[in-house]
């Protein structure tokens, strides 16, 4: 575990939540200087508690459709295993593969423009690697809620502000964009502080236009936010999600109510085809995962019918932006 300080922190946070702003806006509000603010990142990233900063995109806004596999494998030898993610992020379809423990083994988020393009990949998946798998579970990404990272601060909760965004819609009225602004979306994607200038250049453009083009992706809707993607098992953290199956879906709202002011909780997962409520946490153990689901319950008495965690999160593949 690496130890840092509270300024540290502090920058983790606001970089988390707004990756594309300047050192300069970031020192203000931490109290340092641009030039020490830029320091202390750096030694982040060195350190591995920095693994990159991606940007935020509506897939569904521009015609795609995001499908989740949960998987547990049977029979296998880490070769195996290491053939699998192999096999799954070398695929156009996906953006997210993540090996995890706990209720399931692995994680895979594949997006398309169309089903059919889905159920072809994964036939020929089963038709390599069925007997691998033990149980497969799938689900259609509809919403996904993201609450600000109020853990590594040491403020109250009533002192946030903003303390949810809505990253991924669905259902939305599609936005037309050209080949210019998927091919900034896609140098951004995985790299959400490359400099307006940098993205001009490579692109053969002028600054004036790609700023023009990210702000009109921005108004929108097809950027989200920018984001980091912190290694917070290097600070003593996991993340646990949690999928619960309740006894009435009325008890959703309740639920939710209570839990949302938890500094813990990461995100709200809202998909077809799985469970009644999906909810991740980063915590320190799973005891902390128990006491929060023991103080649900009683909260909201009955709710809860049963409920699957998982996880101890390697991640192999993510970028929202699809390569098909």
């Amino acid at each position: 575990m690496v130890k840092i300080d509270v300024k540290d922190r502090r920058i983790l946070y606001h970089l988390e939540y707004d990756a594309r702003q300047s050192f300069r806006n970031i020192a203000r509000k931490v109290g340092l200087t641009k030039d020490v603010v830029s320091t202390r990142v750096k030694k982040l990233k060195e350190s591995g508690i920095i693994f990159n900063f991606y940007t935020v995109i509506d897939v569904y806004k521009l015609g795609y459709t995001s499908y989740r596999f949960y998987l547990k494998y049977q029979y296998t030898t880490p070769e195996i295993e290491k053939e699998i993610i192999d096999f799954f992020v070398r695929s156009k379809l996906s953006n997210v593969v993540a090996s995890v423990g706990g209720s399931y083994d692995l994680v895979s988020i594949f997006t398309a423009k169309n089903f059919p393009k889905i159920y072809s990949f994964w036939e020929k998946t089963l038709t390599k690697y069925r007997d691998y798998f033990a149980d497969q579970t799938f689900s259609v990404y509809f919403k996904e809620y993201l609450y600000k990272y109020s853990f590594l601060l040491d403020e109250k909760i009533s002192e946030r502000s903003d303390i949810t965004r809505v990253e991924i819609f669905g259902g939305r009225k599609k936005v037309e964009i050209d080949d210019l602004d998927f091919q900034i979306l896609k140098l951004i994607a995985t790299d959400a502080r490359m400099p307006t200038i940098e993205i001009a250049k490579a692109l053969n453009s002028t600054v004036t236009v790609i700023h023009y083009r990210i702000k009109k992706l921005i108004e929108s809707g097809v950027i989200q936010g920018y984001r980091t993607t912190i290694d917070l098992s290097r600070l003593g953290y996991k993340i646990f999600k949690v999928d619960m199956v309740l006894k009435d879906a009325k008890y959703k709202d309740q639920i939710m109510e209570y839990i949302e002011n938890n500094p813990y909780l990461r995100g709200r997962d809202m998909t077809l085809g799985y469970v009644d409520l999906e909810l991740t946490f980063y915590l320190k153990n799973v005891d902390q995962l128990h006491q929060i689901i023991g103080e649900i319950t009683t909260k909201v008495p009955n709710a809860i019918r049963n409920y699957k965690y998982f996880s101890d999160v390697k991640v192999h593949k993510y970028c929202y932006l699809p390569e098909n």
